[in-house]
């Protein structure tokens, strides 16, 4: 089978590969799935490097999610057929053509997304749902501010904020992308990421600011959305994709009587076992009704992983870029 293949860690995912393997088999409470389609994240991109948290022992094979078909099921296995249509993740292993995981790994595509849609949405919106539910409990009616809206996690966000009945503030950092963004989802402003950003949010919220504000960038946006949240907001520290991880002095949060609120989503249910299904559920059936949209910027070949690293390396991606074993 064809796979992208991590051998070393170097820069410039120079250690990565198109190679062929084995087709795996899988061991006992294990499904192979034939992959249809496999989403690209920046996670896929940080460990070629050595760059991110989890470190697969070399040389393993890239990708987070995906979605395919059952192509096999190991002893002990009761819940899964061959030919079932299904989406699932496993930390690394999606980017081949088969790929082995346990079988509690997998869930039930929904019926009305396709292949690429699918593989785009399982890890995105459990950040989004995470973060907006259980992290911020939103209201319907309250603002969100979701920074990063372009992003992967930044779009679902803006989406399942909408679905939520939350007013949503979008900031992006080009023109197109927030064009794409309006077409997209029709959020109720769509502001620059430019610094003074602050002023237009306290302008759009009558002067109160954002009652919860998502923040995957850090560093300069952190520092300015302390001061465009509202009383009794909740800022939600998604990642650093600036480079820089800010502080806050501990007065401030007193003093304007926000919460400063760290989001792991695939931690969130590693800790807490059943309010993660039910996280799961949530966004399965809010996909399977057509209630959310995960957009897809590009679909390629496996052959082409390298340009669609790059696409996200050069930010011109607004929702996820999907390979194709």
């Amino acid at each position: 089978m064809r796979a992208l293949q991590v051998r070393e860690l170097l820069p410039g995912h120079e250690g990565a590969a198109i190679v062929e393997l084995p087709i795996p088999e899988p061991g006992p409470g294990e499904v192979r799935v034939r992959v249809r389609a496999a989403a690209v994240n920046f996670p896929d991109l940080l460990m070629t490097r050595g760059g991110y948290q989890l470190k697969p022992e070399l040389p393993f094979v890239s990708g987070l999610e995906f979605a395919g078909e059952v192509d096999a099921v190991g002893d002990g296995t009761d819940d899964w057929r061959v030919g079932d249509a299904v989406v699932g993740g496993n930390r690394f292993g999606a980017m081949a053509e088969y790929c082995v995981v346990p079988a509690a790994a997998l869930r039930r595509k929904p019926d009305a997304l396709g292949w690429e849609e699918a593989a785009a949405y399982p890890v995105a919106y459990l950040t989004a749902y995470v973060a907006l539910v259980r992290c911020a409990r939103v209201a319907a009616g309250e603002t969100v501010l979701v920074h990063g809206a372009a992003g992967g996690v930044g779009l679902a966000t803006v989406d399942l904020a909408k679905a939520l009945g939350a007013r949503v503030i979008a900031a992006a950092s080009s023109a197109g992308k927030r064009d794409t963004i309006a077409q997209l989802y029709a959020p109720d402003a769509l502001i620059a990421a430019d610094p003074g950003f602050r002023e237009e949010v306290k302008t759009l919220t009558g002067g109160k600011g954002a009652d919860v504000i998502f923040d995957p960038v850090g560093g300069d946006v952190f520092d300015e959305s302390t001061r465009c949240i509202a009383f009794d907001g909740r800022l939600l520290v998604i990642g650093f994709a600036s480079g820089r991880i800010p502080e806050v002095s501990a007065n401030m949060p007193l003093i304007k009587g926000f919460s400063v609120v760290g989001v792991r989503a695939g931690e969130y249910g590693r800790r807490f076992p059943e309010r993660g299904a039910e996280n799961i559920a949530v966004i399965d059936a809010l996909a399977a009704t057509g209630r959310i949209r995960p957009h897809v910027h590009a679909s390629l070949d496996l052959a082409d992983w390298r340009e669609g690293f790059a696409m996200l390396e050069r930010r011109e991606v607004v929702g996820k870029v999907v390979l194709k074993p």
